[in-house]
């Protein structure tokens, strides 16, 4: 009896401490995650067609709006220093 409480003991400390290790290992090699050739890999997909079709669309539609909204975000900052040069502010 004792036997089989020790054997799963050891077992449970082995798993815990295999995943604490694992754990450790992949926080410090942990890379930032890079999305420079996105556009290519979903324009490829949506040419295919079905459901994958579609998402790829989505997916590149939504790039797309994030690059107009990144413009838009420059221009009215400029538009901001602009004013403030004017009103003295």
């Amino acid at each position: 009896m004792t036997k089989r409480m020790i054997a799963r003991a050891a077992l449970i400390g082995i798993v815990l401490g295999s995943f604490s290790v694992g754990y450790f290992c992949g926080s410090v090699s942990h890379r930032r995650a890079d999305a420079q050739g996105l556009g290519s890999t979903l324009e490829q997909l949506g040419k295919g067609g079905g459901p994958l079709a579609a998402v790829s669309q989505l997916g590149s539609s939504i790039v797309e709006m994030e690059t107009h909204v990144s413009g838009l975000q420059k221009n009215l900052d400029v538009l901001k220093k602009v004013q403030s040069a004017l009103t003295g502010k």
